[in-house]
C-alpha cells in the first residue's frame, strides 16, 4: 500500500492558494493568515515561479528590518523550487522534504500545478499507512494462531 502525492492531494480541500511575484508581502501574509496556511505558491502567467513561506518572511523581512508593505514577493520568495509529480510516493516526498529542509512541496504535472503538500500532510499520511500495516499484521497473527 503505497500512497502517491496525487492520492494524498485528493483527500484534501483541493484549493491552491497563490500570489504573483509583484504582490506586496503584507498582502501575501494576510492571505496566509486568512487561509491558515504556512506557504503560498508564486504564480506568474499560469507558471509556477516560486514559493513564499513563513520562513522566507521571518528570515528575509523581519530579521532584515524590511517593511512588509514596501517589499514585493519576488524579492523574498524561494525560486529554486523542489517539486514532485503526482505519481511520486509519499515516502519519496518525505525524503525530498527532509534532504532539502523544506516544509512545503509543490506537486506539478508537466507545467500544470496540481497542488502543494505540507510536511504535516506527509507525516500524517505515513503514520496512517504504518498504523494500517500494523493492524493488518496483528489480524494476521491472531487469525493464524
Amino acid at each position: 500500500m503505497t500512497i502517491t502525492a496525487k492520492q494524498l492531494l485528493n483527500t484534501q480541500h483541493g484549493e491552491i492558494y497563490s500570489v504573483t511575484p509583484d504582490s506586496f508581502v503584507i498582502d501575501a501574509i494576510r492571505m496566509m493568515n486568512e487561509k491558515e496556511v504556512g506557504a503560498l505558491l508564486v504564480i506568474e502567467d499560469d507558471r509556477l515561479v516560486g514559493i513564499l513561506s513563513e520562513r522566507d518572511y521571518s528570515r528575509k523581512v523581519i530579521l532584515n528590518n524590511r517593511s512588509s508593505s514596501d517589499t514585493m514577493v519576488s524579492e523574498i520568495m524561494t525560486s529554486d523550487l523542489k517539486t514532485v509529480n503526482p505519481a511520486q510516493t509519499i515516502d519519496e516526498c518525505m525524503i525530498i522534504m527532509s534532504n532539502n529542509h523544506i516544509r512545503h512541496l509543490p506537486v506539478v504535472d508537466g507545467d500544470k500545478i496540481v497542488g502543494i503538500l505540507s510536511i504535516m500532510d506527509v507525516v500524517k499520511s505515513i503514520i496512517s499507512e504504518k498504523e494500517f500495516i500494523i493492524e493488518q499484521l496483528e489480524h494476521y497473527i491472531t487469525d493464524t494462531t
